[in-house]
């Protein structure tokens, strides 16, 4: 067993660290026998979402999920009308593209907007440390669970500690701590704490399960089997897939080795003959021609714009001649990971940048 103490030691490391434990090899599914899964699961499931271990702890999130949703209706509505009174005051109008230099010195020290900008922002921060804590507190028992998961079945899991992780992907994104890269529980961190981000609407992977079932299909009529989810995080829109094409192989990669452990992990728990494999989605090392879909979910908004060309250029390379590259959630405004109040500040102002 790893002791969280020196886990956490340093926590630059700790992917690198995790990724050597299965260097770079596939677990075989396991025949029920040998099947070792030690499930950590201390108060049942809710559908197919498995319940916060704690009741305080859902408690809280329940909470910050109800004051995400006031601030995101009934707080932005307000500071984007003091906003338009701003505006106005100035000549301005709501089609003007006003460059940040110019829009912060006009509501930096205005407390209904920075007041909303100040709800959102510290939100987010709470809803990852409440989470945080928690797996970090009990960092034994859940690095067990995927310790056990590593090397069981249905499905694989493939982990590259000797991959070269890009600057782009060590950001904390939606500045979660150590985005997805940086902590070893940066799997369940995620995705315990965007269930919050949904609103309380996709416990059970809602979302996931509708935007699987708009995936257009090859026109030629050709069977679909094999499908590639790239950005896959912890799996949600994977498991989707494989649940409306139930004989295709399907993959999940990500460049966080956390990531797609606890997704492993889950579909383990999910018994989902899923596979994952911690790569990068501009060089997933897959075939020419090997696939029939290839499918993401909000990853174009978290890269940068040379990564997205190259990106684009690996799906067309996998892909058979007539398959389908179907995105979702192309960025609606350029932002970086370190300027997510300036990102909401720019929302409301109804800029595209």
């Amino acid at each position: 067993m790893i002791d969280r103490r020196t886990l956490f030691g340093a926590t630059a490391a700790t992917a690198t660290f995790l990724s050597s434990l299965v260097k770079g090899r596939k677990a075989e599914a396991k025949t029920p026998a040998n099947y070792t899964f030690k499930d950590v699961e201390k108060r049942g499931t809710r559908g197919r979402l498995e319940r916060l271990p704690a009741l305080d702890l859902e408690s809280s999130q329940d909470f910050l999920t109800g004051f995400r949703n006031f601030v995101n209706r009934d707080m932005r509505q307000a500071a984007q009308k003091r906003l338009a009174v701003l505006m106005e005051e100035r000549g301005l109008s709501a089609d003007d593209d006003l460059p940040l230099e110019e829009l912060l010195p006009m509501i930096e020290n205005d407390h209904l907007i920075m007041g909303s900008v100040r709800g959102w922002v510290s939100n987010q921060q709470l809803t990852w440390k409440q989470v945080q804590d928690y797996f970090h507190a009990n960092a034994d028992e859940y690095m067990a669970e995927m310790e056990s998961a590593d090397h069981s079945g249905p499905g694989s899991l493939e982990l590259d500690p000797d991959l070269v992780l890009p600057d782009y992907t060590k950001h904390e994104i939606h500045i979660q701590p150590g985005g997805y890269v940086g902590d070893p529980f940066a799997g369940y961190i995620n995705y315990y704490g965007v269930n919050n981000f949904y609103g309380g609407s996709n416990y059970d992977d809602e979302v996931q399960a509708a935007i699987a079932e708009r995936v257009q299909i090859p026109k030629d009529g050709k069977k679909v089997m094999r499908i590639l989810d790239l950005g896959c995080a912890t799996g949600r829109l994977t498991f989707a897939m494989k649940d409306r094409f139930p004989d295709a192989e399907v993959w999940g990669i990500d460049v966080g080795a956390p990531m797609v452990r606890f997704a492993h992990t889950r579909g383990v728990d999910l018994d989902k003959d899923v596979h994952f494999a911690q790569r990068l989605a501009e060089d997933t090392k897959f075939p020419d021609n090997h696939f029939d879909l290839v499918i993401s979910y909000i990853m174009f908004h978290e890269v940068t714009s040379e990564a997205q060309d190259k990106i684009i250029a690996e799906a067309k390379r996998v892909l058979r001649p007539g398959g389908v590259f179907f995105p979702h959630g192309f960025p609606h405004w350029k932002t970086s990971t370190e300027e997510h109040g300036l990102s909401y500040v720019r929302h409301l102002a109804g800029s595209q940048v």
